[in-house]
Order: structure tokens, then sequence, then C-alpha cells
């Protein structure tokens, strides 16, 4: 049996945690002696889960082997489950029952509600009852040991202790991890006079053990001159006395009969005293400072020099032991990762796998995502399979499909799940909702842990977001979440660990589209994922799931439709804690009933297309967080909002709400408030704020209306210390009555010291506050002024300490920036790193004479639509990277010390220049449009690492001269520059040139000469609007070219098939402008294309349906603005394509996609049109 097969009771600890808090709540106890409930009830429940939670962790370990132990807890979590529900239920009555306490006259009388109270209370203790009258059946006991020690002799945890010797002679893809770390063995800047600890920290199976094996056994450790060299197993046990006799042992080379820990400790330091030696500790567990102090102070009294490397799981651990350095190893590469699939699944190294095996291979490979077990265990399970249907088995199966015995990837994830507390186990559980590959941000992921009451609050003085990023931060150590390569604002979950979450949920969550929907009735998570504004009519699925408390849509950039009513949809889930219809297009009401939903803690109404919320919303007395983003036609909110009482979040950013309910300051419990829109027919508006204690990030809107200053005051911005970011905001193009009134509204919203950013929108004083003068904002980070359009002169904002971004925009009045903008003359700025002038319409001069020591980390200047600005750029720009300069027309200089720019961008400028005797050492990314007027030639040579040039509009611009190869180049553009008319004569030599675009050069004849030799990894050619252009001397397209984008005038599109025949490497083409009525003709049929789009060609009238069957490969078919093309094909279009996508095309009404003839095209998966989003109920 698999042995993840049966796993899903883990999660009992914390769901026992919530019910035995509730248990004893005031709430629950109060409600019962208040309206004369039989507490018997409670009391038997207790007990009844006291009993439970005996027997929990015997039956956790025997359902690996014990279906009908499996089948046993899953009904005892779903009772578990129905008895949360019943006291969150309890709970939110109390708060009515109380909150209808001052209208009541006389004694309440028993409701309906208390009589089902009584009543479902009594079928869940019997339920409880009769699954633990089958205890005995099931060969269940008691337990005294709940946790991790009691399966410290399990099946599923058992590890063979690891040892020096190396186990893998060769090492793939760790090189690089390899040289970190005896850089840092052997780096000067090292505190001899300490212990070193180097850790080496990552997910189970990611090779730490094998990395520090080979670092250990490295023949440079011969002259590192160690006396004495120990390896120790720690595992997940951290016993001091243990070790250290392990330790002990290993230095000495013979066992020890210590019998207690002080013989033990002075041996050792006897051992190790002035001698220098190295200690490998791997596989360690232990999070407890305390012990690590103790198992410490022997190795303190080594030499000078000795070494301590630890391998972890866990950042915390890290942290604890107080590592000089942490190294945190990634997964392999895909090269990397190949060769170690490849050594494992096959017999003999120089045997190479079929063509059939290796393409399978290849995505076997690609699910492992870099993770070395994986790939090891894969492997040998394929080294005896040699047939093509074996391998497609294991590639559609998943890691937790095979034995443990055929596995060791299996108890190495365990073993990290099973070292989680109780709470963590059941957050990281949630994760299951998402899909593989999924991004999440923190934020959001703790808000819905909050919302499923996942957060237990036991100390009163950290809110409930602080738990929920601690909970985060403590998976994010453990290697349960990694942070996203792509976003580095986002996180993501390795397939296996995703996988895992899967198996410890089991059917309680699932997700549409990827679970199979066996058991949905007992589901209580759902989440589907929608992309490329996609129907959904597959909600009729979970009518059965009546307990369903998670509705959300996984997918946060696209949008998407509901088929099913709204109303029907909810009308069951009356359980719901998370609902989100975020992103639904047509949903532009929400129902009256969803004030019944008494669980609900999350309402999520984000780019949905309604106009208001039904008055009900305010009977959702449990509601924390309630997020409206992006509700463009959203105009007001519900009078009663103040009843909210729990109503932690409120999010409002872009909407058409301008005025703030009522008593909105007797909301105790919010938290963050993103957007405050100042009423001006209400005096006390702005007042509401000074009662909230608000935390994150806060934009007051319409400052204007606040028509006395003193009330500013009143709002106590000062005083609100958890504020992150701020945004003041007045109205836009309004006349300024009274400019002295203005800067006094704005004095007196000075925000608290502890504020990180703050933005000033439409300002209209001449002068800015004192508080940004006098450095009453010393944290503040980023600084955002515009449109401010009557300042006449900056604050001094070089005296602010830790700024690091600075934005200047619209700033009208501002003619010369001088001395006062430094705010000292020695040093300023001196934390910025990123300074930005956009539309500073009078800015001629900018003073930098006498000023020193200033910028001295700045590493982006941006000066945009500055039309006067004619002064010298500041000197001494050390660390500069990027420098943009964009339509400022009368700027002749050019920056100085230009050697460590990485990115030069000029925009608009026609009299900057290029000094060609510069120094551009450094230069990665260059960008000259409509600029450098002076500017003919232009040398690659002067840029020896550039990877990116685009040249646009450059009038007198010819050619391109190189004197040597360039191996930088990946991206070459050259647009619209009328006189340029030749490459380098001998051809342009760039080996990794990726990408070539051509457009508008109608002086150009001959692309370089030698392409395919010199350019032997270009894959992307976009030649467009270049009629004289052809290959030098017929040479044809280079064999690498995979995608190309022509004109269809172009003389290269008769060159496609060259004197070889197809391209076979061409994978992608674009076609623009075919002055054919049909096509594709002769020139377009590559039987390799799997991309085949055509754009601009208003004579095209219809689709050659031979033709396009002659594309074999064909996947993707894109129209774009071909006006004339009236239908599709007669005979549809070929089977292999999936996608179509038609746009700015009449296409006789869609006849093909919306008539008759829908049916020849039912085929393709993915069909996207223009008018798609006037007709939302068509999915194909």
């Amino acid at each position: 049996m698999p042995v993840l097969e049966t796993l899903g009771g883990a999660l009992f600890g914390a769901i026992l945690q919530v019910l035995f808090y509730r248990l004893d709540s005031r709430q629950v106890l109060d409600y019962f002696h208040g309206r004369k409930l039989d507490e018997k009830l409670l009391r038997k429940l207790k007990v009844k889960l006291l009993s439970t939670n005996a027997v929990i962790n015997d039956a956790e370990h025997k359902q690996f082997n014990n279906s009908y132990v499996k089948a046993w807890l899953d009904e005892l979590r779903d009772t578990m489950l129905d008895a949360e529900d019943l006291l969150d239920e309890i709970d939110y009555e109390f708060y009515k029952w109380e909150m209808e306490a001052e209208s009541r006259t006389s004694a309440s009388k028993v409701c309906n509600f208390d009589i089902q109270i009584e009543s479902r209370m009594k079928e869940v203790l019997e339920e409880l009852e009769f699954l633990l009258s089958q205890k005995g059946d099931l060969g269940l006991k008691n337990a005294s040991i709940v946790g991790v020690e009691s399966i410290s002799g399990s099946k599923v945890t058992q590890k063979l202790p690891s040892t020096s010797l190396v186990v893998e002679s060769v090492i793939y893809g760790r090189d690089n991890d390899k040289e970190t770390i005896f850089n840092w063995m052997t780096s000067d800047n090292i505190d001899h006079n300490q212990l070193l600890i180097l850790s080496v920290v990552g997910m189970g199976g990611m090779g730490k053990t094998t990395l520090a094996q080979h670092v250990y056994n490295d023949p440079r450790m011969e002259h590192a001159k160690f006396d004495i060299k120990a390896w120790v197993c720690v595992s997940d046990e951290f016993d001091v006395f243990n070790i250290t006799r392990a330790i002990l042992e290993a230095t000495t080379g013979s066992t020890d009969d210590s019998r207690n820990l002080e013989m033990l400790q002075r041996r050792l330091k006897e051992k190790l005293t002035g001698r220098r030696f190295l200690l490998v500790l791997d596989d360690v567990w232990n999070e407890s400072r305390d012990q690590w102090k103790t198992l410490q102070t022997p190795l303190n009294c080594g030499a000078q020099g000795s070494i301590v490397i630890v391998t972890t799981r866990s950042s915390k651990v890290a942290s604890i032991m107080q590592s000089y350095k942490t190294h945190h190893l990634k997964q392999l590469q895909e090269d990397d990762s190949w060769q170690v699939f490849v050594k494992h699944a096959f017999q003999d190294d120089n045997c190479l796998p079929k063509d059939e095996l290796k393409e399978i291979g290849i995505k076997i490979v690609e699910k492992c995502q870099g993770l070395p077990l994986a790939l090891e265990t894969i492997g040998c399970l394929l080294r005896t399979k040699s047939s093509v249907s074996e391998w497609e088995s294991v590639l559609v199966s998943k890691m937790w499909d095979f034995s443990e015995e055929d596995s060791k990837i299996i108890p190495a994830l365990l073993l990290s799940y099973y070292h989680l507390p109780s709470h963590l186990k059941r957050c990281f559980a949630y994760s299951a909702l998402f899909p593989k590959d999924h991004e999440f941000d923190k934020e959001s992921l703790i808000l819905l842990w909050m919302a499923e009451n996942f957060l237990q609050c036991s100390q009163h003085s950290k809110r409930l977001e602080e738990i929920g990023e601690q909970y985060f931060n403590d998976l994010l150590s453990r290697s349960f979440f990694q942070q996203s390569s792509g976003n580095k604002k986002c996180f993501v979950m390795h397939d296996l660990h995703n996988d895992l979450a899967k198996y410890v949920c089991g059917d309680i969550c699932f997700r549409l589209g990827v679970d199979k929907d066996e058991s949905i009735q007992k589901t209580r998570h759902f989440s589907f994922v929608a992309k490329h504004e996609q129907c959904f009519d597959g909600f009729g699925s979970l009518y059965d799931a009546k307990r369903l408390r998670t509705f959300i849509p996984t997918s946060f950039h696209y949008s998407w439709y509901c088929k099913m009513p709204i109303h029907e949809l909810i009308f069951n889930f009356t359980f719901l804690r998370v609902l989100s219809f975020s992103g639904c297009c047509d949903l532009q009401e929400l129902p009256d009933s969803i004030g019944n939903f008494k669980h609900l803690r999350s309402l999520d109404l984000s780019r949905t297309e309604i106009t208001k919320l039904p008055d009900s919303t305010c009977s959702l007395h449990k509601l924390q967080i309630l997020k409206l983003n992006y509700c463009r036609k959203l105009a007001e909110l519900p009078l009663n909002l103040h009843k909210l009482i729990n109503l932690r979040h409120l999010e409002l950013v872009k909407t058409r709400v301008r005025k703030m309910p009522m008593h909105l300051e007797t909301l105790k419990n919010l938290q963050v408030l993103s957007s405050f829109y100042v009423d001006k027919d209400n005096d006390f508006s702005i007042q509401q704020l000074g009662k909230l204690n608000l935390h994150g990030r806060l934009s007051i809107e319409e400052v204007q209306n606040i028509v006395n200053p003193s009330d500013a005051l009143v709002a106590d911005l000062k005083n609100k210390s958890h504020l992150v970011k701020l945004k003041l905001r007045w109205q836009s193009d309004r006349n300024i009555e009274n400019s002295m009134k203005e800067r006094e509204v704005l004095e007196n919203l000075q925000p608290s010291k502890h504020l990180s950013a703050i933005s000033i929108w439409n300002y209209g004083g001449t002068q800015f506050p004192n508080w940004l003068f006098n450095n009453s904002l010393s944290k503040i980070v980023s600084l955002n002024l515009k449109h401010c359009k009557y300042s006449i002169s900056l604050p001094p904002l070089g005296i602010l300490p830790f700024l690091k971004d600075l934005k200047i925009i619209g700033l009208d009045g501002i003619v010369v920036i001088d001395a006062d903008f430094y705010g000292s003359s020695t040093s300023s700025f001196v934390s910025l790193k990123s300074l930005y002038f956009y539309d500073l319409k009078e800015w001629k001069d900018w003073e930098c004479v006498g000023v020193t020591g200033s910028f001295p980390c700045l590493e982006h200047l941006t000066i945009k639509r500055c039309p006067k600005f004619i002064a010298h750029l500041p000197e001494q720009l050390h660390h500069l990277k990027s420098l943009e300069i964009d339509a400022c027309e009368e700027l002749v200089a050019f920056v100085p010390n230009p050697t460590t720019l990485k990115e030069l961008e000029i925009f608009g400028c026609p009299n900057m220049s290029i000094p060609k005797n510069s120094c551009f050492n450094f230069l990665q990314k260059l960008r000259i449009d409509t600029g450098c007027d002076s500017l003919s030639t232009i040398s690659l040579d002067v840029f020896p690492k550039l990877s990116t040039l685009t040249l646009r509009r450059c009038r007198n611009l010819q050619m391109i001269l190189q004197g040597h190869t360039h191996n930088h180049l990946k991206n070459l553009e050259i647009r619209e520059c009328p006189q340029f008319e030749s490459f380098p004569s001998e051809g342009l030599s760039a080996p990794n040139l990726e990408t070539l675009v051509i457009e508008g050069l109608e002086n150009l004849t001959s692309l370089p000469r030698g392409m395919d030799i010199l350019l032997p990894c270009l894959t992307w050619m976009y030649i467009v609007d270049s009629p004289q252009l052809e290959f030098f001397s017929n040479e044809g397209i280079p064999s690498s070219v995979k995608r190309m984008h022509l004109s269809c005038r172009s003389k290269l599109l008769t060159s496609l098939k060259g004197a070889s025949g197809p391209n076979p490497s061409l994978d992608m083409l674009s076609v623009r402008g075919v002055d054919a009525e049909s096509s594709p003709d002769e020139r377009l049929l590559q039987p390799s294309l799997t991309f085949l789009g055509i754009e601009c060609s208003p004579y095209l009238k219809r689709l050659d349906y031979k033709g396009l069957c002659r594309l074999s490969s064909l996947k993707e078919l894109q129209l774009f603005e071909c006006p004339g093309l009236q239908c599709l094909p007669e005979e549809g279009l070929p089977k292999s394509i999936s996608s179509l996508q038609i746009w700015h095309c009449s296409m006789h009404k869609l006849s093909c996609l919306e008539g008759d003839d829908r049916a020849k095209i039912a085929h393709i998966e993915h069909v996207g049109y223009e008018s798609m989003r006037m007709k939302p109920s068509l999915h194909v």
C-alpha cells in the first residue's frame, strides 16, 4: 500500500485545540447559562473529545497499514469539524444575543435555534460515542505520549544515520555551492577568535548531506591543517548527552563509557583544547538555544580557525546556532537534473536512452523540479524498466503512489511534516487549495488562515496578523514555502510539498479541474483556477458539499464568468468562512441571503461589477475581512457597516465610493483601512480616524474637503505608530483659494515617526510642512511628491537617513534645485538608491557645486519630461547602475564617470551625445530613441559587456562597427533609422545573440553575412517594413531560428524554404500584410510550425484548409486585424489545432464560432475573440 494513501489524521491536534478553547470560552458558557440550556452537554462533549484525543496518536500511525482505521479517522475528522461548526454558530448567536440585549424588556424565550443546538450537540455526542465504541475492535490503544517522540520508532520515520564517507563519487550541479563554502572557510574576514559555524539549509532531499560529505572529503582539506576531523549525524532527537558522546568518540576513534554530561564535556574539552578541528553536525533539528549553548561549551575550547558545518532544513536552526554564514541550497538546474536522473536510471553511463524514453525522461525530470533525492528515487525505480509503457506509467504517477520501499523521498518529507507543531500542520495542509506552481503572497495567505480560525492567540499582546506572520515565517524557514524566483514579493511550494499537503488534508480540500470529485460531499475547502476569461458552469457538482467552508478562485490576474446564478450557487453553503468572487465579471449584485452566512469571516468581491452591497451584509457579525478593490461601479457602502463589530480589514482601492459610513470609529477591531474619503458634507468626517488604531497602509482621499484645519489634528495620525504607508491626496485641477490653509491642514496631518513610506498628491500650498524639514520622519524609506504644482522649493530631504526611493513629479513651481535640497554640504542622501524626476516643466538648474558626499549609494537616476533642464548632473555617482533621460530637449551634458553604468536609456534628447572616449565596461543595456542626432556610427567595441542594444529613430545613424567578437550581446533592435545601411563588413560576430529586430530600415539591403556561423544562438527574427532587405548572398534563414515575424512584401519571405528546403527548427511564424485572398500559401508551408499568426491583412478573405492541413504540427492559429476574412473554412480547422485567437476580424458575424458550424471547431480547447466580453455565456 502506498505510504501516504492513508495519511490524514495529523490535523487532529489543531482541531482539538480549537474545540477545547471554544468549550471553555465565555461566549459559549454564557450563552448556555443565559439561555438556560443543558450545560451538561458541554461537559459531556469535552469528556468525549478527551477520550478521543487519547487514541488519536495510535490511530494516526496504524492508519498507514489499516484502511479501516483510516476510514474511522475520516469519520472522526468530519464529526469534529461538525462540532467546530456548531460551537462557532453558538459564538455567533451569543454576539447577536448580546447586541440585542438593550432592546429586550423581558426575559428571552427559548427559540428554535436553542432547540437545534441541543439536538445537534446530542447528534455529535452520539457519533463520537459510536466511534469510540469501535476503538477496541480496531485495536486502538490510549497513548500517554503525543507528538514526534512517539513516532521516532515508526516505520515511516526510520532513517539510517549518515556518515562522512562519500556515497556518490560525482556530485552534479553543486560546484558553486561547494566553492561558496570553501570561500567562507578561507575568508580573511573571519574572526578567528570565535568558533566559526557555517550552515547549509534546504528542504528534505535537496542534497545537504551529500554536499557536506564532498566538502569534508575534498583533497583541499589536507592543506587546511585541521588537527581533528569529526562527523556526527544528529537527526531529529537532539540529546546533548548522546551528541557530546558521539563527538568525543568521533574525535578519539574509540567508544566512551562516561555516565554523566559533566564527565563527557570535560573529556571533550581536554581533547579539543588548543587543537584546530572541523566538525560536521548533519541533519540538525533542534530549535532550543539553551540546548545548543550547552553542547557548544566544550567546542569553544578549540584552537583558532576551528569550524562547525551544520546541515539543517530550518533557517531558524541556523539562526539559533548563530551561524557566521548560511547557505540556502537551491534546486538543481535542468542539465544537472538530467545527469542525476540518467546516472540512476541506466545501468551503464555510456548507455544513452532511446529517443522515445528520453522524451518521457525529460518530462519526468521536469516533474522532480531539481530535487536530487526525487531524481534518484525515480531513476532507480526505472533502472529495471525498459518499455515505453512502463516509463509512461511512472510519468503519470505521483511520487506518493510509490511504496516506501521504492521511495526514500516520502519518509524524508514526512519527517519534516511530523516535526511541525499542530497549528502549523493545519496551516500547511490548507495550502492544498493552491494548484502547483501557484504564486501566493504572504498577506493574502495569512488572511485566509485568520478567516479559517487557524491562528491561535495565546499571547493577548499579539495581533492575529502578527501571529499569522510568525506562522508563515516558521513554514518558510522550514522550507515548506520558498520565495518565488520570478516575483520576489510572492512565494511558491515545491510540487512534492504541494502533493504532501493534498494527501495530508485528504478529501476536505478540492481543486476544480485537478482533483477527482469522488467524495465531494466531504469537501470543506474548494478552489478553482480561472484563465483567459473562462466561463464556469461546473459548480453544480458542489451541491452536495453542504459543509463547505471555503470558495475561492486562485488566479488573481484573470477575469471569469459564472454561468450559475449566484444565489443558487451559494444557497447551500451556510457554513462558509471564506467566500471570494474576485474577478467575477458578471457579478452585479450580491443576494440578500448573504446575511444568513453566520460563519462568514472573509468576503472578497474585488474586480466585480457590483454597484452596492445589500444591507443584510451588516448582519455578518463574524466578518473580519471585506475586500472591494477595483469594484469600479461601487458607489456606496451600507449605512450600518459599523455593526460589523469584528471587521479587521476593509479594502476600497479604486472604487467610486466617496462617502464613508457613519460611526466608522466604533469599529474597534479595524486594523486595515485601505482608503478613507473625506466627506465635504460631514464636518466630523476626518475626525473618525482619530479613534481607529490602524495598521499597514492608508490612503486619505479628497483632503481638500477638510474645512477646519483643527479637524485634521483630531485624526491623530501622529500617534498611529503602526501605520507603515500613507498617501494624502487632494483633488486635482481645482482652484486654490487659501494656500495657507492648505499648508495648515497638511501640517496637522503629520504622521507618526515610525512611517516608512509617504505620498503627497495635488497639495496646493507653496511651502511643504515643517515635519518634512525637521527630520520628524527619520525612518522614512520611500517619499513621493506628486503634482504639488504651487510648491516653489523642495524640503531638505537629504537629511532623511533611511530614504531609499524618492519621486518628484509635476512640481511646476520648481525652477532651481539648490543646496537646500541636500540639507548638508558634506553628507546627504546617504541611503538613497533611486531618484526620479518627472514632468518638472520649469526646472532648469541643479546646483551641485560645493556639495560633497551626496548620493553615495545612488543606483538609479531618471529625469523625464523636463523640457527646460540644461544643468549638469551631479558628479561622483560612484554606484550609479541605471540612467534614463527622456524628453529633455535642451540637455547637452552627459553623465560623468559612467564606468559603473549597467543600463543607459536616452529618449527624445537630440542634443545629447555619447562620449567616444568614455569607458562603458559594465554597460549591459543601451537604448537610444529619437536622440543623439550627432550619432552616425556606433561601435560595439566601446560596450564589451552589452547584452541589449536598441536603436530607434536615430535619424543620422548609418552603420554598426565591430572590431572583435562580442560575446555578451543577446538582443539587437534597430527600428526606423532612415539612414541606416550596413552591418559590419565581415558579418556580425555575436555568438550569443538570440533576438534580431529590424523595422523600417528602407536603405538596408542585406542582413549580416555568415549568420548561420556567426550567430549560432539566434532563435527569433522580427523583420518588417524593410522592403529591400535580403539575406547576404542568398544564404537563407539560420538553422537555429525558431520564431519569425515577417512582412509579406519582404523579399525574405520567399527565402523561407531556402536551398535545402523547409527550416526544421522554425516553430512559430507570424506574417503581416498578406496580399493574397487565400492563405497560407506555398511560402508559409513549414511543416515544423506549431504557431501561425496572420495580421494586418485587409485583402485576406479565406483560409486555405488544405494548406493548414499540410502544417501537420500546427497547434495555435492567431488572426489579427483581417477585416476581409469572412469565415473559417467549410471543413473547419485541422484537429491538431488546440488554440484559436481571432481579433478585429469581421468573420461574417463569427458564424463558425456562434452559429450552426460551431461544432466544426468544438475540438479546439482555447478560443478567444474580441466579442467574448460582450457574450460571457459562450464557452468553447
